[in-house]
């Protein structure tokens, strides 16, 4: 990550997870794809669909932000619940037509992994 001079600045420790990564590319996919959908789209399943996989991201980041787990286990379920919604909105997008087959279960994959990572962090913080 470059500073405002170009300088390299160390990163935040939950920008090193591998979950939010994962999911910084899930939502670059989101947005690629909701582009193609119909414009009387735009403030329904499309934002409602960025929205949800924004939750994602953001609920990772603020529960590493809190100082007990108990508090960032509760984000990540949280985190979990938004990947959850986004499978639902996925297929409402797919029955549309508004996305392929093959984007279908490029997303939907992706949803599971996530899902599955989220599913490890929880464990962890047993």
């Amino acid at each position: 990550m470059l500073g405002g001079r170009g300088e390299i600045m160390e990163k935040f420790k939950f920008e090193k997870l591998e979950v939010y990564q994962k999911t910084l590319k899930f939502i670059d996919k989101i947005y690629s794809i909701t582009k193609k959908f119909p414009k009387e789209e735009m403030f329904s399943l499309t934002d409602q669909l960025k929205r949800a996989a924004l939750s994602i991201l953001t609920n990772i980041a603020e529960g590493c932000g809190r100082y007990y787990k108990k508090d960032l286990s509760q984000f990540i379920r949280i985190a979990r619940s938004s990947a959850f919604e986004c499978v639902g909105l996925l297929q409402v997008a797919y029955n549309q037509k508004y996305i392929s087959n093959f984007e279908y279960l490029q997303l939907y994959k992706d949803l599971q992994e996530i899902s599955k990572m989220l599913n490890g962090l929880m464990k962890s913080l047993i």
